[in-house]
């Protein structure tokens, strides 16, 4: 089990850019597939990016590719997600997620919330216009 404790959230204009850091406790973090998901009022908790437990792969949704970057330290044990091109549709609670350790992730399954073991508490993301 690993401990997620998200930050960097706050208010941002339309078009700017925001930096969402996730770090984490734990021995294991660095054999964890590691994933950002939001959840906007009313809505379902959505998969924006996941990252493989090396660094080597990395997954979008395609409502963010091209404008959202997911990155990891295993070093530091924390994964990131810079944001740019914000639009107000963005809006929602960002959280982190820490997928079982070793745990092989396919296409099909990094979207699932199930899929993920631990959850870090959330950090507000507003875009405003």
């Amino acid at each position: 089990q690993v401990q997620l404790v998200e930050s960097g959230g706050g208010l941002v204009q339309a078009g700017g850019s925001l930096r969402l850091s996730c770090a984490a406790s734990g021995r294991t973090f660095s054999s964890r597939a590691m994933a950002w998901f939001r959840q906007a009022p009313g809505k379902e908790r959505e998969f924006v990016a996941g990252i493989t437990w090396n660094g080597r792969n990395t997954y979008y949704a395609d409502s963010v590719k091209g404008r959202f970057t997911i990155s990891r330290d295993n070093g530091k044990n924390t994964v990131s997600l810079q944001m740019s091109s914000l639009k107000l549709e963005d809006t929602a609670v960002y959280y982190c997620a820490a997928a079982s350790a070793a745990r092989t992730m396919r296409d099909s399954t990094w979207p699932r919330p199930g899929e993920y073991e631990d959850w870090g508490q959330g950090t507000q993301v507003t875009v405003s216009s």
